[in-house]
């Protein structure tokens, strides 16, 4: 596989692993933690993700993932975003990045908003009075095969 594809796909794994430790265990009515005024919920997060997640998707020249918006229930927008992750892993993997510069406009625009925005999660959960534990990530069992599995 390509150098940069292995890297964009063990991005995307960290993605997910960072987002999963940000949202697994939250306490109920997390979704709808208001931290303040103007400052997106934690579902609100998920949806731009998802969206964000869908938007690249086209970059392969396929059809956009589910139109953006924010599904009622946060938990059905999570397993949204898990799946279009998926997919966006899976699409990545067998595609081949032809156009000049992709990997770089991807890893500078979409993927790193998304990593910004489970940047904030992890914040949000500790503001709303439920951090998360401490990792240290640089040796976290991260794995692209999970995501393509």
């Amino acid at each position: 596989m390509h150098e940069r594809r292995e890297l964009l796909l063990h991005f995307l794994a960290t993605l997910d692993y960072r987002t999963s430790k940000a949202l697994d265990g939250a306490p109920a009515g997390f979704g709808d933690f208001q931290a303040g005024e103007g400052v997106r919920t934690p579902a609100e997060l998920v949806a731009h993700m998802s969206s964000l997640l869908s938007y690249t998707l086209v970059s392969f020249g396929g059809a956009a993932g589910d139109p953006p918006g924010r599904s009622a229930d946060f938990h059905a927008e999570i397993a949204r975003f898990q799946q279009l992750l998926r997919r966006l892993a899976s699409t990545l993997a067998a595609s081949p990045l032809q156009q000049e510069g992709l990997a770089e406009q991807l890893l500078q625009g979409p993927f790193s908003d998304a990593m910004t925005h489970a940047g904030q999660l992890a914040l949000l959960r500790r503001l709303a009075g439920s951090p998360i534990s401490a990792e240290n990530f640089f040796v976290a069992p991260i794995s692209a095969q999970k995501l393509l599995a």
